[in-house]
């Protein structure tokens, strides 16, 4: 991407969806020691939380990398709307309810994509970076996103195990 950033002298665009879910993670942020933890005390829903506040911390370290690279390519993160999906199909009676009452309170896939193609092609998001978009518009981040040393920590703890599957493959 830096290549044909510089090669084609048009600024790339590194875009994360996460959710305003980020916003209510547990004490730490993201438990490290428990990254992996699928024993007793396991909770989906914050599982879900912890992996919205990554990519929002993700797309913050990110930007800074580059920016220190000195490449025109931006990271960003947003929250594209509570969109009526099926993340919720195994839940039974709980997807029929949300079906129903979603068709009227919930974006549709169409809808929830507007602050994607945003933050991806709007001639006023050009140069900006490190930010977090919601409703086509920059939104602010909560706490724990904007924390870059949690980001950074975040950053090397991926690397390294990024190295630790690639060595036992």
């Amino acid at each position: 991407m830096k290549k044909t950033a510089q090669e084609s002298n048009r600024e790339g665009r590194i875009i994360n969806v996460s959710s305003i879910s980020h916003w209510w993670p547990y004490g730490e942020g993201i438990r490290f020691d428990k990254i992996n933890y699928h024993c007793s005390g396991y909770e989906s829903s914050f599982a879900y939380i912890r992996s919205k506040l990554a990519n929002v911390l993700h797309a913050n370290e990110l930007a800074r990398r580059l920016k220190e690279d000195g490449v025109e390519i931006t990271a960003n993160s947003l929250h594209p709307g509570i969109v009526l999906t099926n993340i919720f199909r195994e839940g039974g009676f709980l997807n029929v309810i949300l079906g129903f009452v979603g068709k009227y309170m919930f974006k549709n896939v169409h809808q929830g994509a507007a602050t994607t193609c945003y933050a991806a092609l709007h001639p006023q998001v050009k140069g900006k970076s490190g930010l977090y978009f919601s409703e086509c518009k920059i939104a602010q981040q909560g706490s724990h996103a904007a924390d870059t040393e949690l980001a950074t920590k975040l950053w090397d703890f991926s690397l390294d195990l990024v190295k630790k599957c690639s060595q036992n493959s």
